[in-house]
């Protein structure tokens, strides 16, 4: 898999019928290497080691339903108080983040509400905050670091 714009991250990989699984800690199993899963492997990683966020307050690839559609996110972080901090879409790195990706991410936050919302490629990360009433997201330069 290729570098991406994260710091460096140690990972368990195992071979299983000719495919490469990496371990998912917030799973707890091995998954699938995908170009994808390598994003959010190094999310997961970045939130967990750089931001602070306590494993116990993060989600990975929950399924949820929009408008009667099945839809899955990549990551969520909540608050103490069980509400949504903030919600990560996850796309491998050879996808152009654009408008598409942030309608996504948005339509995924009407249900959600987050506070805050990430977009990545790998290579590319971009920050969000809500403003509900406007009906509208701030860019930031960066998410909050987890405090307690």
């Amino acid at each position: 898999m290729e570098p991406l714009n994260f710091p460096k991250y140690t990972f368990r990989f195992k071979n299983r019928e000719n495919k490469i699984y990496i371990f998912d800690a917030i799973r707890k199993k091995f998954v699938v290497l995908t170009p994808e899963e390598w994003v959010r492997q190094h999310t997961v990683q970045f939130l967990l080691q750089e931001k602070k966020y306590p494993i116990s307050l993060m989600n990975v690839e929950k399924e949820l339903i929009f408008n009667g559609l099945k839809k899955r996110y990549d990551v969520v972080i909540f608050n103490s108080d069980g509400s949504i901090f903030l919600v990560v879409e996850c796309k491998r790195s050879t996808i152009t983040i654009n408008q598409k990706t942030f309608d996504q991410i948005a339509q995924y936050n009407m249900i959600l509400e987050a506070e805050y919302l990430m977009v990545t490629n790998g290579l590319n990360h971009y920050y969000c905050t809500m403003d509900y009433e406007a009906k509208r997201y701030d860019f930031l330069r960066e998410i909050p670091d987890y405090k307690r």
